[in-house]
C-alpha cells in the first residue's frame, strides 16, 4: 500500500483494503449534511421500525412504539450530549454555545442510553404499561441503532483504539483525524518515516460487531425469556461487558474528573455485574415462589 495517504482515504492493509475519497458528508442546496448525522438517523429509524414488527408479531400494538419513540430518540439524544458535555467539560466552559454545536460529533452512547431508559419509566407510567415489557421489546431496535449509528464514527475518522498490526488494523490520515487529541504517543511512535497516516484499532468496527452478536442472542431468546424484563437485563449485562473491553482500546476515554478512569469502562463493568445479579436474584425468587412469570409480550 502507499506511503503518502489522500486526505479522503482509509486502509485496512492486512486486508488488502484501501478506500479512496470516503466522504464525511455531502452538499445539498449548498447545506452541507454530514453522513454522521445521516447514520444516526438511518440507525434510528430501522431500530423503530424493528421494535414495530417485533410489537406486531407478539400481539402487541405497535403505534405505542412509534408513540415512545417520538421521546425516546429527543431525549436519548439530549442524555448523549448531556453525558459527553459533563465529562469533556473543559472543552466547553469558555464557550457554552459550542454545546450546541453536534454536526462533528460528540455524543455518548451510554448518555445516550440513560436518557432512553429515564424516558421509557416516565413514558410508561403515563400510558400505564409494563416498562419491562415494553423495555424487552424496544431492546432489539436499541441494538441496531448502535449498530449502525457506530459507522457514523467510522465516516468522522473518530473512535479508534492504540496502535496495531493485527488483522483489522486500520490506517487513517494525520490530517483526517477529527480530533487530534486522539493521537497517543504511542501511536505517533509507530509512524513510520516518509508516511503521513495513523495505522489503529478500529474500536467503532469491534463494537459495532460485538453488538450484532448480541442482537442476535437477543432475538433468539427473546421469546424463551424467564421473567419481563430479563431482555433489559441481557442487554445491559451484554453491552455493558462489551464496552468494558473495548473502551479499554480507545484513545477517546471520558475519564471521571481527577482519576485516570474511564467512565463508560467502570459504568459497563457495573452494569454487567448489577445485570447478572438481578437477573439470578428474580429467577432465584421464581423457583422459590413455585411459579413462572407470565412472558409473553
Amino acid at each position: 500500500m502507499q506511503d503518502i495517504m489522500g486526505v479522503g482515504d482509509i486502509a485496512f492493509p492486512n486486508l488488502g483494503l484501501y478506500l479512496k475519497d470516503v466522504p464525511q458528508g455531502f452538499t445539498v442546496f449548498g447545506f452541507y449534511i454530514s453522513l454522521y448525522g445521516v447514520i444516526i438517523a438511518i440507525g434510528m429509524l430501522l431500530g423503530i421500525a424493528i421494535v414495530a414488527q417485533l410489537a406486531k408479531k407478539t400481539g402487541q400494538n405497535p403505534d405505542d412504539y412509534w408513540d415512545f419513540a417520538i421521546y425516546g430518540v429527543i431525549f436519548g439524544l439530549i442524555g448523549a450530549r448531556i453525558y459527553y458535555v459533563v465529562f469533556e467539560w473543559d472543552a466547553y466552559k469558555d464557550n457554552l454555545l459550542e454545546i450546541f454545536h453536534v454536526r462533528n460529533g460528540g455524543m455518548a452512547i451510554y448518555g445516550g442510553v440513560i436518557g432512553a431508559f429515564i424516558t421509557l419509566f416516565v413514558w410508561c407510567r403515563i400510558k400505564k404499561k409494563d416498562p419491562r415489557m415494553i423495555g424487552d421489546t424496544a431492546m432489539a431496535g436499541l441494538l441496531l441503532g448502535q449498530i449502525i449509528g457506530r459507522w457514523g464514527n467510522f465516516t468522522n475518522r473518530e473512535v479508534f483504539g492504540e496502535y496495531t498490526d493485527g488483522l483489522l488494523a486500520m490506517r487513517i490520515p494525520i490530517e483526517a483525524v477529527r480530533d487530534k487529541t486522539d493521537i497517543t504517543e504511542n501511536i505517533a511512535a509507530h509512524i513510520a518515516e516518509g508516511t503521513n497516516y495513523i495505522q489503529v484499532h478500529p474500536t467503532f468496527l469491534y463494537e459495532s460487531a460485538l453488538n450484532l452478536l448480541l442482537l442476535i442472542l437477543v432475538l433468539l431468546y427473546l421469546r424463551h425469556k424467564k421473567f419481563q424484563g430479563e431482555i433489559c437485563l441481557m442487554y445491559l449485562g451484554g453491552y455493558g461487558i462489551i464496552r468494558f473491553f473495548v473502551e479499554g482500546i480507545r484513545t477517546d476515554q471520558l475519564k471521571l474528573p481527577g482519576t485516570g478512569i474511564a467512565v463508560s469502562q467502570m459504568l459497563g463493568i457495573l452494569l454487567f455485574i448489577a445485570a447478572v445479579a438481578v437477573d439470578a436474584g428474580v429467577r432465584i425468587w421464581l423457583r422459590r415462589k413455585g411459579s413462572t412469570e407470565a412472558t409473553q409480550n
